[in-house]
């Protein structure tokens, strides 16, 4: 694939950048460069690669998945700045 000044232009254009003619005839040169180096990656034989998530191996801590009653309100109240009625207690924001 081969990138021309018109399709440079198009690119910014879209990406809502604003270039002149010089700077997107300098970016024709480093686009083909890099589609070069994308088209290198393509003839890569990955057939015999497993797919992964990530480059190192990574395993979640789950914690037991445990029904609690909760029940707790008075624990959860005591760090509670100020509370009421079994609530926690703000200002009033609207008057």
């Amino acid at each position: 694939m081969s990138v021309d000044t018109a399709t440079v232009k198009k690119i910014a254009s879209l990406a809502r950048i604003a270039m002149r003619d010089d700077e997107a005839e300098a970016m024709v040169p480093e686009l083909n460069n890099i589609l070069g180096w994308i088209e290198q990656l393509g003839e890569v034989d990955t057939s015999a690669v497993e797919p992964m998530t990530a480059v190192i191996p990574n395993h979640l801590r789950l914690r037991e998945d445990v029904v609690t009653d909760g029940n707790c309100r008075d624990k959860v109240l005591a760090n509670a700045p100020q509370a009421e009625h079994g609530f926690f207690a703000v200002p009033k924001v609207i008057e």
